[in-house]
């Protein structure tokens, strides 16, 4: 499967280009993320859970507001350079974590420079989702949005343990600072890209069919886009991140403030979303019926992963549950950006993407606000209660989806027209 990769990215000098760029940005964020999260943590230890939900409601809550409008701007201006000062204007803001590791009484800088940040970020996934369909038709669109997952999921793994390590061997200021130069050095790569051309406006050149009204109605008039944009939605149901942190931080602390524990829990995760559409690729014949069943799988695996952590005794039983909830979520992920490019013409892909987003934001911050609240209020030696509960929700996304794919059975049935 590797030679493909290295096929396609050989063949590809755009889709290299992106590739890297989100590889040399991902493994930074992965490292600052690490470092932010132990650092709420640790400036706030009897508030942990909310401390640590509040931190990543300033990742999400912006991208709820922002984001419909970073979809208009994807269809009426050039994305390769909007990607890219998405990337410089961020490792400016960057700076401003530094502040908050010298003197924790500063430590209101971490929520602004997330907030920030999260802001210039709206235009970055959408876009890159846009973009991968310019470069890439055909086997190649599989296999290019499955190796853009594996980074996302390989620098998840790579960043997430270095992170922890850098962190804990040089001091969380040295890993910051790495984020900043990842940030100018994924724009640059950005820029690189040279086979996509902006066509301003619409389909026929009206800015008018780029407003955020017009993206809504496409939206509404497509039932089937409506349904493929609540996969991300339903597998966020439950905020991973925040189980995560405090496993770590709190239960099965490794290292110094359970820096090196929190940078093992999302190796695991990272390993099982990187292996997720790389195995299932093997057994899809790469049709939208094929990948509504994968995503069927998927979301059964999620539920199962999150039933094993509220089991977990041991930091190896939390790794495999993690594991399981990564692979599932990486599914699902993949196959529905394929599904939507597919189907999405390219005049609206932003905005779709854009909405794509908010409904995976809103279903991110519902979790994080409950999650971090009910570790809270039960303590965190009852989390696995949180996780059962959590893979009881996750039930209802996996209905919902069976009973769109039998609808979907059913009006294909329905247009085959029987043989005289």
């Amino acid at each position: 499967m590797m030679n493909v990769f290295i096929d396609l990215l050989r063949r590809n000098r755009d889709l290299r280009m992106i590739w890297l760029a989100g590889l040399v940005s991902l493994i930074g964020d992965w490292f600052s993320l690490v470092v932010l999260l132990t650092l709420v943590s640790k400036y706030n230890p009897d508030n942990a859970g909310v401390a640590v939900s509040v931190l990543f409601l300033a990742r999400f809550v912006p991208s709820l507001i922002f984001t419909p409008m970073a979809g208009v701007l994807l269809d009426r201006f050039n994305r390769r350079t909007l990607l890219a000062w998405s990337n410089y204007s961020r490792a400016v803001v960057g700076v401003m974590f530094l502040f908050a590791v010298a003197d924790p009484n500063l430590q209101i800088l971490i929520y602004i420079g997330t907030m920030l940040q999260a802001i210039l970020a709206t235009v970055y996934e959408p876009g890159q989702a846009a973009l991968v369909s310019n470069v890439c038709a055909g086997e190649d669109l599989i296999n290019g949005n499955t190796l853009i997952n594996a980074t996302w999921s390989g620098a998840l793994a790579v960043g997430g343990a270095l992170g922890g390590l850098a962190a804990a061997s040089f001091g969380v200021g040295a890993a910051l600072s790495f984020d900043v130069v990842t940030f100018i050095a994924s724009g640059v790569l950005i820029m690189m890209v040279r086979g996509y051309v902006h066509q301003p406006g619409g389909a026929d050149g009206n800015r008018e069919d780029t407003s955020l009204i017009e993206g809504l109605r496409y939206i509404k008039s497509e039932p089937s886009t409506l349904a493929t944009m609540l996969v991300k939605f339903g597998g966020s149901l439950g905020n991973v991140d925040t189980a995560m942190t405090i496993f770590a931080t709190q239960i099965f602390v490794m290292g110094d403030d359970g820096l090196v524990s929190l940078g093992l829990l999302y190796t695991a995760f990272g390993i099982g979303a990187i292996v997720g559409p790389i195995l299932t690729n093997r057994f899809s014949d790469g049709s939208d019926a094929s990948l509504r069943w994968w995503i069927l799988i998927g979301f059964v695996t999620q539920a199962l992963g999150w039933l094993i952590l509220g089991w977990a005794g041991v930091i190896l039983v939390v790794c495999i549950g993690l594991a399981l909830r990564g692979t599932g979520g990486s599914v699902n992920w993949t196959y529905s950006s394929i599904l939507l490019q597919r189907s999405t013409p390219d005049h609206y892909r932003g905005r779709v993407f854009a909405m794509d987003m908010v409904f995976f934001t809103i279903a991110t911050i519902f979790a994080t606000l409950t999650q971090g609240a009910l570790i809270d209020r039960l303590g965190e030696e009852n989390i696995g209660l949180v996780s059962i509960g959590t893979a009881a929700l996750s039930v209802l996304p996996l209905l919902g989806w069976g009973w769109a794919i039998r609808r979907w059975n059913r009006r294909a049935a329905e247009r085959v027209t029987p043989a005289v």
